[in-house]
C-alpha cells in the first residue's frame, strides 16, 4: 500500500513520535510506502510532499515539533478543496491516509469521507478536548510545562508578597489549567466551563492574606470568562478584536492581564501576569506522550489494513481502540465538573 500522513492544526509534543511510529510499522511490519505531506491539508491541496523511510524516522522520537510541517488550512474553505484533495491523492497513489490533529483536521478527514477519501485519524492537542479518547497526546507535557511554570512563579510570588496570574492555553476546556493548577497547588483556578465571578476571586485572595497566605497563584485558561455583568463587558472589550483563521478561531489571550489589573484594583495587592502561550506546544515530548504517540501511530497503520476509515485511533480503559471520527468531534470533551469541583475545590482559596 501506499498510505499518506499529515499533520495538521496547532504544533504539539509528540507529533514526531506519531509519524515515526506510522513509517516504521508500514515499512517494516507491512512493506508499504509512506509519504508525507507538508503543512497539514495545504500540503495536500498543493500537491507538496516528502518521502518517509525508516532512515529519515527513526531517531525523530524525541524531536518536538513536526517534521511536516503543520497549518490551519481548511479545504472546505477553497475553491474546488474537496476535489482538489482527492484528485491528488489519487494522482500519487495514495490508498489511505492518515491524519493527525484534533478536531478542525480530523473534522475535514471526516467530511472528506463523503468525497471518497479513505482516512483514518489520529488525536493530538495538548487542550485534550476530543472525545472518545480518555487523553490526546501533547496533553500531558503541556501539563508537566506549566506546572513547572507555576512552581517557579510561585517563588517569586512569595518573594515579593505578590498574586501573580499564569494563563495557560485552553480555548474551549480548561484541562491544562486543571491539571496543572492542582499539581501547582493554585489558589484559583478559572477555566472555560465555569464563567468565574471576579469579585469573588477577589475576596478569596483577600481571606487568604487576612489568614496570612501574603502570595497567591491564579491559574486561568485563555478562553475563560467572567459570568455576565460589567466585568464580563470590561473583558469581552480588553480581549476583542483578534482575526480568525479558516476554522473561525479568534486568536485568544488577554484574558490574564485583564485579571491581573482587577485584582490589583478590587484588592490592592501587588499582582502580575504570566502568558506561558507556545512554550506549552514546544520542546521535548514527555515520555507518556512518546508512548501514548507511538501507541496510536501503530493501531492507525492496523486500521489502515483493516480497511477501518472513517476511524479514529482512541485510549480508553488503557487500551487502544477505534471511535468513529464523527463522534470524536461532534462534541468538545470538557473538564469533569468532578474533578475540578470535588477534588481541585478542596484545595482552593
Amino acid at each position: 500500500m501506499r498510505i499518506g500522513i499529515l499533520t495538521g492544526g496547532g504544533d504539539c509534543p509528540g507529533l514526531n513520535a506519531a509519524i515515526r511510529a506510522v513509517v516504521l510499522t508500514a515499512e517494516l511490519r507491512h512493506h508499504d510506502e509512506v509519504i508525507g505531506y507538508l503543512d497539514g491539508w495545504k500540503g495536500v491541496l498543493d500537491d507538496e510532499y516528502m518521502r518517509l523511510d525508516v532512515h529519515r524516522c527513526r531517531d525523530i522520537v524525541a524531536q518536538g515539533g513536526t517534521i511536516l510541517g503543520t497549518s490551519r488550512t481548511n479545504p472546505f474553505k477553497e475553491d474546488g478543496g474537496p476535489d482538489r484533495v482527492r484528485a491528488n491523492l489519487a494522482a500519487n497513489g495514495v490508498d489511505a491516509l492518515v491524519a493527525v490533529g484534533g478536531e478542525d483536521t480530523l473534522g475535514v478527514a471526516q467530511r472528506l469521507g463523503d468525497h471518497g477519501v479513505h482516512a483514518v485519524g489520529v488525536p493530538k492537542t495538548i487542550d485534550n478536548d476530543l472525545s472518545g479518547t480518555e487523553v490526546t497526546f501533547g496533553f500531558d507535557t503541556a501539563v508537566q510545562i506549566a506546572t513547572e511554570a507555576i512552581d517557579r512563579l510561585r517563588t517569586t510570588a512569595e518573594s515579593h508578597h505578590r498574586v501573580i496570574v499564569c494563563e495557560v492555553m485552553g480555548r474551549h476546556v480548561g484541562w491544562i489549567a486543571t491539571h496543572a493548577g492542582i499539581a501547582g497547588g493554585a489558589a484559583e483556578i478559572l477555566v472555560p466551563e465555569v464563567p468565574f465571578d471576579v469579585e469573588m476571586v477577589c475576596e478569596r485572595l483577600q481571606r487568604r492574606h487576612r489568614g496570612g497566605q501574603f502570595s497567591s497563584i491564579v491559574v486561568i485558561s485563555e478562553g475563560a470568562v467572567p459570568a455576565d455583568g460589567p466585568a464580563a463587558d470590561s473583558a469581552r472589550l480588553a480581549t476583542s478584536g483578534a482575526p480568525v483563521d479558516q476554522f473561525g478561531h479568534a486568536r485568544l489571550g488577554g484574558i490574564g492581564a485583564w485579571l491581573a489589573e482587577e485584582i490589583e484594583r478590587l484588592t490592592g495587592f501587588e499582582a502580575r501576569v504570566t502568558i506561558l502561550g507556545h512554550i506549552q506546544r514546544g520542546g521535548t515530548p514527555s515520555a507518556f506522550d512518546r508512548v501514548l504517540a507511538t501507541r496510536f501511530g501503530v493501531a492507525a497503520v492496523a486500521a489502515v489494513h483493516d480497511g477501518a476509515f472513517g476511524t479514529m485511533v482512541a485510549l480508553q480503559a488503557g487500551e487502544i481502540v477505534r471511535v468513529p471520527i464523527a463522534d470524536a468531534v461532534a462534541k468538545s470533551k470538557t473538564v469533569d465538573l468532578d474533578l475540578y469541583r470535588s477534588v481541585a475545590g478542596v484545595f482552593l482559596g
